[in-house]
């Protein structure tokens, strides 16, 4: 994980579950899960915040390149699309 390498390197504790699950939540800044999961937490933080953009890094660290591909797929067929129905609503 790249994370534990550089924490290694500057003093880091390990990451740990809590602090997975913590950043995966609905208030934290991972976008992991189903894609409902994801539009939700898009659609929550777009209106909580007032934005009218929203950029998504797929990956930090070492994703293989087949499970980027299909994270861009999801991405654009099923989360862009509740994403935009949810705030046309």
């Amino acid at each position: 994980m790249q994370r534990e390498r550089i924490g290694r390197e500057r003093g880091w504790p390990p990451p740990t579950r809590e602090e997975f699950d913590t950043a995966a939540g609905p208030e934290g800044a991972l976008y992991v899960g189903s894609p409902q999961t994801v539009a939700d937490k898009i659609v929550r933080n777009t209106r909580i915040l007032g934005l009218d953009r929203f950029d998504l890094k797929f990956s930090n660290g070492t994703l293989p390149h087949g499970h980027m591909m299909r994270s861009i797929e999801l991405y654009g067929t099923q989360v862009a699309p509740l994403v935009h129905a949810a705030l046309e609503a």
